[in-house]
């Protein structure tokens, strides 16, 4: 029962913060509608920022490994895997409960890179990163780790474009981009 109301409370303040942000949401708003006592949250966490942290590493879990199924469920192709980035961001953004980037909102509201908020925002990027480097050196480019970093670049450059712009066609605008790139990488493949 105990972890059944902790995931209670995870799902409720993740849900709340991709809606709200971070320090916008409460913990009385959080325990209301997750339907449990303050003691129930101090059982499990501690701090409001214990809680931000395990949303934010159950978040990671879920999308990271979401997005890596989408982009390799479209190719065996690392070429076509780094491109599908894009197809797969465009329907992530068109879908009803878009509202950007979690990791982005904690480092922007959380902007010293020493709080661990902030430490686990960027853990998350640099983890997808190395995703994308993987599928750079299979292309067996000139210099993966700039390919790489270009993609990522597109990436967040689209998420942020998106969340603040509400632009369509903003992740096929990227993938061409990134297309461009990868060609001018010198791909072997």
């Amino acid at each position: 029962m105990a972890e059944s109301r902790k995931d209670q409370l995870i799902e409720t303040a993740f849900r709340l913060f991709q809606a709200d942000g971070y320090r916008s949401t409460g913990i009385n708003r959080i325990l209301d509608e997750a339907g449990v006592a303050k003691q129930t949250l101090y059982n499990h966490f501690r701090t409001k920022d214990e809680l931000i942290l395990a949303a934010l590493e159950r978040w990671d879990r879920d999308s990271r490994q979401w997005l890596v199924d989408a982009m390799e469920a479209r190719s065996d192709d690392p070429r076509e895997r780094l491109l599908a980035l894009f197809d797969v961001l465009d329907e992530w953004f068109a879908s009803a409960g878009f509202r950007g980037c979690l990791f982005v909102n904690a480092a922007a509201e959380f902007g010293d890179p020493e709080d661990p908020i902030h430490q686990a925002a960027a853990d998350h990027k640099q983890e997808f990163r190395e995703y994308l480097l993987a599928q750079a050196r299979r292309l067996e480019v000139d210099d993966p780790e700039a390919l790489t970093e270009h993609i990522a670049l597109l990436m967040e450059g689209a998420i942020v474009t998106a969340q603040v712009g509400g632009a369509t066609g903003v992740a096929g605008r990227a993938r061409a981009a990134a297309e461009t790139l990868i060609s001018a990488a010198g791909s072997a493949v």
